[in-house]
């Protein structure tokens, strides 16, 4: 420790692990898929979204399998913050001047139901996940974002959400002024969800692991094919996943994007005034109490940035570290990790039909960091339309909406963001060469002349890629914080030895040696 309460760089644990998924005893392991077989519902992933959904599948006699390409958990789901909450930063009144009043108000009464049924399954199947009942708060402590805190609380107004205007915070900082919601909740997703399997397995449903899935054919019944070489046959199918995994004909990888942010678990020399809490100003800043090994902590979350735009991303940890050095005072920072999160042109998830000309075929992706409700307006919208059930939120959430504001300005600057990216790869030439990496070091490295990327684990084992990903040929770029390969142009990462770790890309880096 340093003086002034600040913690020294050298707190931060060195590798990231998340407290969600180390707060059980067993993370369940399931079996790969080693035969062909036949189901009324195939869900593709197994995060919040995915698990959710066969299980209200599940529930209604629907025979569903859940199949997940690597181990169940390690995405998203297990890396997030855990609100569960209908406040989602400044974005009311955005929506209410892109979709309207009747659709903005959708899209909080859906989350409103999600948070809803969050409760209700908690109570139903008595889950151990340290659900908690807490008000959300969205404050500011720049005047120059006075305004826009103002104009959201008179959205919550004429949408009748149910909101405080405050001139200040229990926070132990100054602020100047906040919109409360009451009621909100935070848990622990980890043991709620592999209580949710548990319920799958008891109801009929089957789970696999490692069992990549490469194509859904377009015909009902569809063929779900495997890379293993197995398949499903199935009336529906749904796609959990951030990037769909059959994208070429909906090119949703060009109405997508991907963004990092990370979190540190502290305790705190100061106590926690109780409540969640997000800034609307940057960088972000997101607060919540959590209770790790019987004892009170602090999440302390943000910092987000494009994936694979980032600055050395030990620094966004170094200003979480800061931030709540200053402001509570740090006595142990027990856990840090990061999370990446999908965002669509104009911010609404993209739920239901996939492609026009294929109503079997659904998706859902683009919760813009707010996955805890969106996916339960997800998982709970794709059920009835499989039961053929009408929703009133099917029209808001359609994949296949396109608003000129903002959705055209959007896709220019996305889709123009990934060429610079792509050409700026191709034309970097400042490379190391692999004997130069130290233990725990890794950089992009000159292999025979071209570009490659390298990384020498602790006991000197040095592990080279091929840096150019697999999905449409960007240059991926060295994670330092996490020892991962990121690619800027649309999210796709991969581990130090090459192996995909999140979508779009399908297929690992290449490896390469680096003798003569």
């Amino acid at each position: 420790m340093t003086q002034h309460g600040e913690a020294s760089t050298a707190d931060l644990p060195q590798f990231p692990q998340s407290f969600w998924l180390d707060s059980v005893d067993k993370i369940p392991q399931f079996p790969s898929l080693t035969t062909d077989l036949k189901s009324d519902v195939v869900v593709i992933g197994a995060g919040i979204t995915g698990i959710t959904t066969a299980y209200l599948l599940a529930k209604q006699g629907v025979k569903v399998i859940l199949l997940n390409a690597g181990p169940i958990l390690e995405g998203t789901t297990g890396h997030t913050t855990a609100k569960v909450t209908t406040q989602h930063g400044l974005i009311y009144h955005e929506f209410f001047a892109h979709f309207g009043e009747e659709k903005t108000r959708l899209y909080y009464e859906a989350n409103n139901e999600a948070l809803k049924l969050v409760k209700q399954t908690v109570d139903e199947l008595d889950i151990e996940c340290q659900f908690t009942e807490d008000d959300a708060y969205l404050y500011t402590s720049d005047d120059a974002y006075l305004q826009q805190l103002q104009d959201e609380y008179l959205a919550y107004g004429q949408l009748k959400i149910g909101g405080d205007y405050l001139e200040s915070t229990p926070l132990p900082f100054e602020t100047k002024a906040a919109i409360r919601i009451k009621d909100q909740a935070r848990f622990n997703p980890v043991p709620y969800l592999i209580r949710l399997m548990q319920e799958i397995l008891r109801l009929g449903g089957h789970i696999y692991e490692g069992t990549t899935v490469v194509s859904a054919s377009h015909e009902k019944p569809s063929i779900v094919k495997t890379k293993q070489g197995h398949q499903v046959t199935c009336n529906y199918v749904v796609t959990a996943s951030h990037y769909p995994f059959n994208d070429i004909q909906g090119a949703y990888f060009t109405r997508l994007h991907a963004e990092k942010s990370y979190v540190i678990a502290a305790r705190t020399k100061q106590a926690y005034p109780g409540g969640m809490y997000l800034n609307v100003e940057q960088p972000s800043r997101s607060l919540r109490a959590v209770t790790i090994q019987g004892e009170p902590a602090v999440l302390i979350g943000g910092e987000g940035h494009k994936t694979g735009q980032g600055l050395c991303t030990h620094q966004y940890y170094e200003n979480l570290q800061k931030f709540g050095a200053d402001t509570f005072g740090l006595r142990e920072i027990l856990y840090r990790w990061s999370a990446q999160d999908v965002f669509t042109l104009d911010k609404m998830p993209y739920i239901g039909q996939q492609f026009s000309d294929a109503p079997h075929l659904l998706i859902a992706t683009g919760y813009r960091k707010w996955g805890m409700t969106n996916s339960m307006v997800a998982a709970m919208l794709n059920t009835k339309i499989i039961l053929g059930e009408q929703s009133p939120y099917e029209d808001v959430f359609t994949p296949h909406r396109f608003h000129a504001d903002p959705s055209v300005k959007t896709f220019i600057m996305q889709n123009a963001n990934v060429a610079k990216h792509f050409v700026a790869g191709k034309f970097d030439l400042e490379h190391k060469h692999p004997e130069e990496l130290s233990p725990d070091e890794g950089s992009v490295v000159r292999v025979k002349g071209k570009r490659a990327g390298a990384y020498r684990e602790p006991n000197g084992e040095l592990h080279v890629v091929d840096t150019t990903c697999t999905h449409l040929g960007c240059e991926v770029e060295w994670n330092d914080a996490e020892r991962t390969w990121d690619c800027p142009c649309h999210g796709s990462r991969y581990s130090f030895q090459g192996d995909v770790i999140e979508g779009p890309a399908k297929k690992a880096l290449t490896k390469l040696s680096v003798e003569t």
